[in-house]
């Protein structure tokens, strides 16, 4: 374990590595790697390269399930299955818990030395434990919204034997609690310290931690019976986010320049950078030989357009119709649309599906250098944007007006073209404001990996009416089933409901 911390921390994260400001390398020996505050900070380095070696992992879990996928792509789509929810036990994916328990040892290694390591700064020793309570609060969520109960560990790994390891799954209450307890630790470390480490956004802070409280608290009201009491300090949690240097960025479009990814409205992002590591959007793009030969909506030719990547992932019908308004910016900054031909030069302004060709991804296209595209843009995991609908759930939930936060996201999308009559929106009864709420979800984090959990956290029904792909009978395949090799490792784990 103290051998992978020294490579993760000296290896990866090369932007962060001038930070640490390492003055002996024989103080990361492994005998006293966790002797020194040097080793911490390497060891909280490395955190965040294994927080961004899950996020694809992360972003399949949170979106690839719902209804924004599924749609033309033109090369050979990936994870079909996971897209209809085609899967039984014997093809149950993400064995092995998706990994994520790698990252987890990790983070509980860190929290078990870190309180014993004399530090210069007690303020920077605190800001660390903030960090990492709240990315294993992240984890264990991602984990209860995948599989329900899972196991907890709370300690280091300190065996690799199948026995010493074999733990059951606890029941979601439990993982909730331990959730729960993780915030508030981390809140407790933040104290009044509300700044961002380093100065930038590709850190956990006091506000990544109450966003996530902010979700979790919904979630846990809805899906696990907190209902009232959750809601409130949901809100509250939420509303505590505005006070802490953030804010929503005047064009929707500008969030997407890799020269302004350290923007107020990004909370916490994973850091991709060239030479380092690359973000997993190019998957949206393509090859040459299929793009360079169409044409976009304005019916412009795409002959000089670089292009890196492939094109695996397409967005619904739905997805596509539902953005169809040319007076949104967020139309245009999500997807660049390919045709078959100009449309005799006036291209198409809105969906045409007979010479629709496919969609090649706008929200995350990189930098070029000459004749490459880098896929390098920083991937936001809370932005301050999902802050506001989340609160506007919270609202909604305890039956007060969500519009001034639905407003505010509607008045940026349509910009210079914002009329309040026209697109301002009124408080309905509960029911009708949910379904504003998750469409505006919807159009605003195209393709950041959210759908499948926002339709989740609103609850059951509202997955089965919106995704094609499940019926009403289907509510056990919202949980994930778990591997045969995963139960034959650890005898004491039991089955997903509903798959045995």
């Amino acid at each position: 374990m103290k051998y992978l911390y020294l490579v993760t921390a000296l290896l990866i994260l090369g932007s962060c590595e001038k930070e640490l400001e390492l003055e002996a390398p024989s103080e990361l020996t492994v005998a006293g790697f966790w002797d020194s505050e040097n080793g911490a900070r390497a060891a909280h380095t490395g955190l965040y390269g294994s927080f961004r070696s899950t996020n694809f992992t992360q972003w399949l879990l949170g979106g690839i399930r719902s209804d924004m996928w599924g749609g033309q792509t033109f090369e050979s789509p990936a994870n079909v299955e996971l897209i209809e929810s085609n899967f039984t036990v014997s093809t149950a994916p993400f064995g092995g818990w998706a990994g994520l328990y790698n990252e987890i040892h990790q983070v509980n290694d860190f929290l078990l030395n870190v309180p014993n390591i004399e530090f210069d700064s007690e303020a920077d020793k605190q800001h660390m434990l903030g960090q990492a309570y709240g990315i294993r609060a992240m984890y264990y969520y991602t984990l209860l919204k995948t599989w329900g109960a899972v196991p907890i560990s709370t300690e280091p790994l300190a065996t690799t034997d199948p026995q010493g390891l074999s733990k059951p799954r606890a029941p979601q209450s439990e993982v909730m609690a331990l959730i729960k307890s993780d915030i508030q630790a981390s809140l407790d470390a933040f104290g009044s310290d509300g700044s961002f480490w380093l100065n930038k956004r590709v850190y956990w802070s006091k506000a990544a931690t109450l966003a996530l409280k902010g979700d979790v608290y919904i979630w846990s009201g809805t899906l696990l019976g907190g209902g009232d009491a959750d809601y409130t300090e949901a809100r509250n949690a939420l509303q505590e986010v505005a006070s802490l240097d953030v804010e929503l960025v005047p064009n929707f479009a500008d969030l997407w320049s890799v020269d302004n990814e350290n923007n107020k409205e990004f909370i916490f992002a994973a850091q991709y950078e060239k030479d380092e590591a690359l973000n997993y959007y190019g998957l949206m793009t393509g090859r040459t030989t299929e793009i360079q030969p169409q044409f976009n909506s304005d019916g412009n030719p795409m002959s000089d357009f670089i292009v890196n990547g492939a094109n695996r992932y397409g967005p619904s019908e739905k997805t596509l119709i539902l953005i169809d308004d040319n007076l949104d910016t967020r139309k245009k900054s999500s997807f660049t649309r390919l045709y078959t031909d100009d449309n005799g030069g006036a291209g198409y302004p809105n969906y045409a599906p007979g010479p629709y060709f496919g969609s090649v991804i706008k929200k995350y296209d990189g930098t070029i250098d000459g004749s490459i595209r880098i896929m390098d843009n920083d991937i936001p995991i809370y932005r301050y944007a999902d802050v506001l609908l989340l609160l506007a759930e919270a609202k909604n939930l305890l039956g007060e007006d969500p519009s001034v936060e639905i407003n505010q996201i509607r008045e940026r999308a349509y910009g210079e073209n914002y009329d309040a009559a026209t697109y301002g929106f009124t408080m309905g009864s509960e029911a009708q404001n949910t379904e504003t709420i998750l469409e505006e979800r919807y159009k605003e984090f195209i393709a950041e990996g959210k759908r499948w959990w926002d339709l989740r956290r609103a609850g059951d029904s509202y997955v089965i009416d919106n995704v094609p792909f499940l019926s009403a009978g289907e509510e056990y395949k919202l949980l994930l089933p778990i591997t045969l090799d995963m139960i034959g490792r650890n005898p004491m784990l039991e089955q997903t409901p509903g798959y045995n």
